[in-house]
């Protein structure tokens, strides 16, 4: 019998492709991978065929790039009273789900599991409501705050999936 894994414990893409095949690399200045990452990930090309059924994703290495970015982009905001509020804000919701995460890999139970899961989306749907204010607000330029908004999205939906598919093993 082959033993169940959880969505969490599934690697998920770290590397973006674009449709030649290629690693699509985000513009400058937009708290992406830092150059030695985007080098790396050049290097991790492989062809179409060995992508196909070797692929491998890796939720924790996003998780943990995802905290970084924040932490860059917290780091760039404006040493402004507004600015400051918010920057606290979000450092410690933006960079919650990595710890969460581990914690979900160490859950005593399924529901334990599920609990911890949920603790990582209410973190990423606060993250971007707080991105949602910084772009508002325009204490940033509208495209370096578009990337990492873009990689709150995919993390809220990779981990409401990923609950909605525990909850679902549960019964």
């Amino acid at each position: 019998m082959k033993k169940k894994t959880f969505n969490a414990h599934r690697p998920t893409p770290i590397v973006q492709w674009d449709p030649d095949g290629h690693v699509r690399e985000e513009p400058d200045g937009d708290f992406g991978s830092s150059p030695k990452d985007k080098t790396l990930n050049a290097q991790r090309s492989t062809s179409n065929a060995q992508r196909q059924t070797n692929t491998r994703f890796d939720l924790e290495e996003r998780l943990l790039e995802f905290s970084a970015r924040i932490i860059r982009l917290v780091d760039a905001l404006p040493n402004t009273r507004a600015a400051n509020h918010i920057a606290g804000q979000l450092l410690r919701c933006g960079t919650s789900p990595y710890g969460n995460h581990g914690e979900a890999e160490a859950a005593e139970s399924r529901k334990d599991f599920i609990h911890k899961l949920k603790i990582c989306l209410k973190e990423l749907k606060e993250s971007r409501r707080w991105l949602r204010l910084l772009e508002k607000t325009a204490m940033l330029s509208v495209p370096k705050i578009a990337s990492i908004l873009h990689e709150t999205e995919e993390l809220i939906m990779i981990f409401f999936a990923s609950i909605r598919t525990a909850e679902r093993n549960a019964k």
